[in-house]
């Protein structure tokens, strides 16, 4: 089975600059995984790469959905594992590289063999959760699966989805095994020293804040109101709430800063948690990740 190289990181670590780095060597094409940047519309606060940066190296599963959409696991799935064969099929070598870890551990597991949606029962649990607020529908399912609350990571549109299962069949989605995967995969996860790391969200907070952020996010207002519940999946984004009430003036840019920055850095330290508990990674430096990619790259043009 052919195996695909990962490159993971934390938010701000570098992921794009690596990968360009290494198309300065390799035929390389990327298949994104964040669960953000395929959203249209949503460049400045996703650090989505730049049209220069996509023009010199391709880029798969960007700007794929519009912002009024739910774009989900399953799709994600299906659509970056037939990239990686599209990549493959015209002797090109894809490079998977996001921080997001569901969607990462979708492809290395494969699909979760779970039930497809109901309507009805999922409005049901949207309309508990809008009436006894998250924190008591996740308990719900804390007092049956604490694994599976943890799985969930707070993600409202996740809660409503494990109960809707779990309530018509008496599982929750984690409980249905999975499908085998299309691909084998090798996961190559690098950081930098925390405080480094810190210093590089800082600076890229002040960057997106100045170029625009705050008017993305009041045209994603435009697009899809706020306040809607469950919580829009676009609105799941860090920080364009923050954005938002600095352009209508409600935070400071002050506030504003410090409020994204504090939750970039607690995302991340999930994001380094999921990489080792969940896919199995340990963290490197960006050059011995860089290195090692560069080992593992030419085994792929025998395919």
């Amino acid at each position: 089975m052919t195996v695909i190289p990962i490159l993971t990181a934390p938010t701000a670590a570098g992921k794009t600059a690596l990968a360009l780095d290494l198309a300065r060597q390799f035929p390389l094409e990327i298949v994104a995984a964040d669960a953000f940047t395929v959203y249209r519309g949503l460049d400045i606060g996703t650090a989505k790469p730049t049209p220069a940066e996509r023009e010199a190296l391709p880029h798969h599963l960007l700007d794929v959905a519009d912002v009024t959409e739910d774009y989900d696991v399953a799709r994600y799935t299906r659509e970056a594992e037939a990239a990686i064969a599209d990549v493959l099929a015209r002797g090109r070598l894809p490079l998977v590289v996001g921080g997001t870890g569901f969607y990462l551990s979708a492809l290395v597991r494969g699909l979760p063999l779970t039930p497809p949606a109901d309507p009805e029962a999922r409005a049901e649990v949207e309309a508990d959760l809008a009436s006894r607020g998250l924190n008591a529908v996740l308990a719900e399912v804390e007092a049956r699966n604490p694994a599976e609350a943890a799985r969930l990571e707070r993600n409202p549109r996740r809660v409503v989805r494990a109960l809707e299962v779990y309530r018509r069949t008496g599982r929750f989605p984690g409980e249905f095994g999975y499908r085998p995967p299309a691909f084998a995969y090798r996961i190559l996860a690098f950081t930098h020293p925390w405080p480094e790391l810190e210093a590089r969200i800082a600076a890229r907070v002040d960057v997106m804040l100045e170029g625009g952020w705050p008017e993305e996010a009041a045209w994603l207002a435009r697009q899809v109101p706020p306040d809607l519940e469950p919580r829009p999946t676009a609105w799941q984004a860090l920080g364009y709430r923050e954005a938002l009430a600095l352009r209508q003036g409600t935070l400071t840019r002050e506030e504003a800063t410090r409020r994204i920055t504090l939750a970039t850095r607690q995302y991340a330290k999930r994001q380094l948690t999921w990489a080792r508990t969940q896919l199995g990674a340990s963290d490197a430096s960006p050059q011995d990740t860089r290195d090692a990619l560069a080992r593992l790259l030419p085994e792929l043009t025998s395919f």
